[in-house]
């Protein structure tokens, strides 16, 4: 039997803890060097927002349209796709200040309906996932809603989407929560994927905004500890910057360099390793070109990054 119909017939063993833009071209690069059908990605469900009658899920739909190889080239939404329905939101009189695709609206617009009709988050992202011929699982973090809120001195408490887009993620960052995450539980696949993943990679994503809230639903850390894998994060600062986002001004608010270091700080002892282009004294460390340009660099850092945790095994 040859790899490809070996890969075929196993379980996920490859689990990706990811936020949007970063993590999901890591998930690109995971299935490109080890097939789809090896990775399950638990994506972040805290900038989740309702809008329009549609549910959006913008971290875990980055990563479902980057293994579906259609997100388009800015790093969010669908390639090619047209804005009619926008434009014709602004003609009644409706101020778009979260501005979605026509094909995305509609895969979030079939994502609410089947939450309507009592269909789990989970069940319902693996429904679309299957509709665009996505094999690897694309896991909501919880199936209960968990909500990232940021403090600001000139906004005051808003949620991630309204910082993000309508704040410009302006200003000093003074306060931060994932509201329902206590209350919250991890999903049964979530679950079942860290307990027999081979390896677990944290991937570079913004630590506090976009992993912090999966590490805050209650199970889901200890599950990660007590996983029989090694545990690998992917920083996601390159040439001492951050390549696109806040994830600067969220390090400063948790008193955190932003550097590889501080990356590894705030994950403390989960971690086994960790990749980046500068070395980390206190952890083994893979030193490499972490940037993903293209889908050669992609499937590099991957392949690069799967190595290195096997030899952490």
């Amino acid at each position: 039997m040859n790899e490809a119909a070996i890969n075929r017939t196993r379980e996920p063993d490859i689990v990706l803890l990811t936020g949007g833009t970063g993590g999901a071209k890591l998930a690109r690069g995971i299935a490109a060097v080890a097939g789809q059908e090896r990775l399950a990605a638990i994506a972040n469900t805290g900038d989740d927002i309702e809008i329009y009658g549609a549910y959006v899920s913008p971290d875990p739909d980055l990563v479902s349209f980057s293994l579906a190889g259609t997100i388009d080239e800015r790093g969010w939404g669908l390639r090619g796709d047209s804005f009619v329905v926008m434009d014709a939101l602004r003609e009644l009189g409706v101020e778009v200040w979260f501005n979605l695709g026509d094909r995305d609206l509609a895969w979030c617009v079939q994502r609410a309906r089947m939450l309507a009709q009592d269909v789990s988050p989970t069940a319902a992202l693996a429904r679309l996932n299957a509709a665009v011929g996505v094999r690897a699982q694309v896991l909501p973090m919880s199936d209960e809603p968990v909500r990232t809120w940021v403090r600001t001195g000139s906004a005051g408490w808003c949620g991630f989407q309204e910082f993000m887009i309508r704040e410009r993620a302006a200003g000093i960052i003074e306060g931060l929560e994932f509201r329902g995450a206590e209350q919250a539980r991890p999903s049964e696949q979530a679950l079942a994927a860290i307990a027999r993943a081979g390896t677990i990679i944290i991937g570079p994503s913004n630590p506090l905004a976009s992993i912090a809230p999966i590490l805050a639903v209650p199970g889901i850390h200890d599950a990660l500890r007590d996983a029989d894998a090694p545990i690998v994060a992917v920083s996601p600062i390159v040439d001492g910057h951050v390549l696109k986002g806040p994830t600067a001004a969220f390090m400063a608010f948790a008193a955190l360099d932003c550097t590889a270091d501080g990356v590894a700080d705030f994950y403390g002892e989960l971690l086994d390793g960790i990749v980046a282009d500068e070395d980390v004294g206190r952890l083994p460390t893979l030193r490499t070109d972490t940037r993903m340009d293209d889908e050669d660099a992609r499937a590099r850092l991957a392949e690069q990054t799967l190595e290195f945790a096997a030899g952490l095994a």
